[in-house]
């Protein structure tokens, strides 16, 4: 079992509230960007993925923070979110000067990868709406006390954006603590955020800072040694996704530093090509101990990208609606690899589809 106490919902408009940028992901399928002439676009955000992933799969009440420049590319943001039924009504609109000389909306260029060939990511999110959020903007006692959210999912990419970002996830999370609601967070670090602002040492600094105010804490192996500063024991480029033992230690040190996680959970992956992973996970919680997903060895991959943030809403579906955390990280460990079969940051998973992949199911010809 795990041990968050859930507020009633019954006495909630929300079930989940991520706080995060959305950007607006061009994809040149399986071109390269440097040479596309024709892109397919998504919305994409690591936070919001997860509200997306709980509303479209696994049919919770979700809203998105976030803000965005009032233009078309902002409504088409827009439209591309409410296609994938998240409530966009917490949205801030800031006023367009026409050509986001000072404000804009972000852009993320990304090509998937094959064989060899990484997955490469190309961001243009300078000067957005969402990095200019600062604290006193949003009224979270009026979202916490009186709407009423379950539970609030943020993360390190949302915090990386500006000198502000990090004082309004602190903000929010604080708000959300006084009012019950559980807050988990995905240190999800990405070194191209950091670089410029302070590089690892400033990543350190505000992720060790926000982390005493979590509940839920969820990460990969470099997330943690990065943000943390929590070695993975032997570790290297390419730890087994299979070899658990490194990361429970990993999990211990955290837990112990930090003992307000009341969860703690990490995506195993190896990387035998872009296309080929390994790919398993484990969780921890005080109650329950370490429990581990069913690894999936040369998992197949299409499009990597978001497949982090499927594993946390299905974690968090877990969590949420049964309670258990063994059930909760076969959850979230069968959405992230369903995730990673199809292209766009998003899933397009059904709860029946990651239901079956839980029991064992294989691929064979649904008819």
């Amino acid at each position: 079992m795990s041990a968050l106490t859930l507020r009633d919902a019954a006495d909630c408009r929300y079930d989940v509230v991520a706080l995060g940028e959305v950007m607006l992901r061009l994809d040149p399928g399986e071109d390269r960007v440097r040479t596309a002439r024709g892109f397919r676009v998504w919305e994409g955000g690591g936070e919001y993925n997860v509200a997306r992933g709980l509303r479209r799969c696994f049919g919770l009440r979700s809203a998105i923070v976030t803000a965005l420049a009032d233009n078309d590319v902002g409504r088409l943001v827009e439209d591309l979110m409410l296609q994938g039924g998240v409530d966009t009504s917490l949205v801030r609109w800031a006023p367009y000067d026409g050509i986001g000389r000072s404000v804009r909306n972000g852009l993320n260029f990304t090509e998937r990868g094959f064989g060899i060939r990484g997955a490469l990511g190309v961001s243009d999110r300078g000067n957005t709406a969402a990095s200019q959020l600062a604290p006193g903007q949003i009224d979270w006692e009026h979202l916490f006390g009186e709407l009423g959210v379950r539970w609030l999912h943020t993360g390190g990419i949302f915090a990386a954006l500006a000198q502000t970002t990090p004082d309004v996830v602190e903000e929010a999370v604080l708000a959300a603590s006084r009012h019950g609601t559980i807050v988990s967070y995905d240190l999800n670090y990405r070194p191209s955020l950091w670089q410029g602002i302070g590089g690892v040492d400033r990543a350190r600094e505000v992720n060790r800072g926000l982390a005493p105010h979590i509940d839920v804490m969820i990460g990969n192996e470099e997330d943690f040694t990065v943000c943390l500063g929590l070695e993975v024991d032997g570790s290297d480029d390419n730890l087994s996704a299979l070899d658990t033992a490194s990361f429970r230690s990993m999990i211990e040190r955290a837990s112990a530093e930090f003992p307000n996680f009341q969860v703690i959970a990490t995506t195993l992956r190896a990387v035998r090509s872009a296309t080929i992973n390994d790919w398993s996970a484990i969780a921890w919680s005080h109650d329950a101990g370490f429990v581990e997903a069913t690894p999936r060895p040369g998992l197949e991959i299409l499009d990597r990208v978001g497949g982090g943030d499927s594993f946390a809403s299905g974690f968090i579906y877990g969590l949420m609606a049964l309670g258990d955390l063994g059930k909760a990280v076969e959850y979230g460990a069968a959405h992230g690899a369903l995730a990673m079969t199809t292209p766009g940051d998003t899933s397009t998973a059904t709860l029946a589809e990651v239901e079956a992949l839980v029991a064992g199911a294989g691929a064979r010809v649904q008819r």
